[in-house]
């Protein structure tokens, strides 16, 4: 028996569900839980969908995003749904600690675990894993996994939009990890439940409140920095620096980018402080793994090319540590092909 069919059989009959994500959730991880959601829910199960903390305005037009429930916002109703739960799925993440405050709860929990993610080197704390790293996103997974179900008649409009967002997302509008021929099938058969590709890039991408416009303009003009003899270039963006331009969650979505868009670059960082913390955004070209470079040095982990960390050192402490290490990377950033 496959661990498709595993969890397949796990989901016979009508079960109390509650779905995770990780913190800071972005377009996969939405995507593909409300996907997820809305398909269980046909299934007939109890079911509840769970993140750490806020998710991005943008994303709020997403069939399901009000039912959306926050454990910073709710943590009481939040514990009695850990509490309760015969089953809690993982999504997008592979490390319960992604959960922040309500990680020791759910390790906790005397639920069974499922795993429904593809990012690199998932931790052991699962009692089932769909893992499959070569894909473009865990919105895909959930697709593979509706239809190995033989539920493809359960896929909706709804649905088909929530799966398609979180692939456009996790591939950067097909830029990257997007070599597959099947990611492209599955596209063209959401696009046969109606959807508006075009549409939806606008809700994306084209929904921008004036302050994030500006504080890009910020982050390019005042705070990049650009090493040319490392390939490499970062962005710093203190708490004083989101507060002057009222960050809201999201705000920094795809910033990291625009400093490996630079000719020449192949490695960039965005460190932003929030909440006493730096998070790290790390993008790569080519062969040099930004997953390895996260993990190796910042305890943190991703894909090949997108990485992402925490540190709980200081900003100067933080991108000191970043600078020292660059020397050691020289001859692999200088020839990523």
């Amino acid at each position: 028996m496959t661990v498709f069919d595993a969890v397949r059989e796990l989901l016979s009959g009508h079960k109390k569900i509650l779905l995770t994500t990780h913190t800071n959730p972005d377009g996969d991880a939405i995507g593909s839980s409300l996907a997820f959601f809305r398909y269980l829910k046909k299934k007939g199960h109890q079911v509840h969908l769970m993140t750490p903390d806020a998710t991005p305005l943008f994303l709020n037009w997403m069939s399901g995003h009000d039912q959306i429930l926050v454990y910073e916002r709710d943590e009481t109703k939040c514990t009695q749904l850990i509490q309760e739960a015969e089953l809690i799925f993982a999504l997008d993440y592979n490390d319960l600690n992604r959960l922040n405050k309500a990680a020791d709860q759910v390790t906790n929990s005397a639920a069974k675990k499922i795993l429904l993610d593809h990012h690199l080197y998932p931790k052991a704390q699962f009692d089932f894993q769909i893992s499959v790293t070569e894909i473009s996103s865990t919105a895909e997974l959930v697709y593979d996994f509706i239809v190995a179900s033989g539920d493809r008649d359960l896929i909706d409009r709804s649905i088909a939009e929530c799966i398609y967002s979180g692939i456009v997302m996790d591939t950067g509008s097909f830029s990257y990890s997007c070599n597959y021929v099947k990611t492209y099938q599955v596209v063209g058969e959401l696009f046969k439940h109606g959807i508006d590709g075009e549409y939806i890039h606008r809700l994306i991408y084209d929904t921008f409140s004036e302050q994030r416009l500006r504080l890009l303009g910020y982050s390019l003009t005042e705070k990049l920095v650009v090493l040319p003899q490392f390939h490499t270039a970062y962005i710093c963006l203190s708490a004083s620096d989101l507060n002057t331009y009222n960050y809201q969650v999201g705000d920094t979505e795809g910033v990291v980018n625009y400093a490996l868009s630079i000719q020449g670059i192949n490695l960039a960082a965005l460190f932003t402080e929030r909440e006493g913390k730096i998070r790290i955004s790390f993008r790569s070209k080519g062969k040099f793994s930004a997953e390895q470079f996260a993990r190796e040095h910042f305890a943190g982990g991703g894909h090949q090319n997108a990485a992402g960390a925490t540190s709980h050192n200081t900003m100067d402490e933080t991108v000191d540590k970043f600078r020292k290490l660059l020397p050691l990377f020289r001859e692999k950033l200088s020839n990523v092909d």
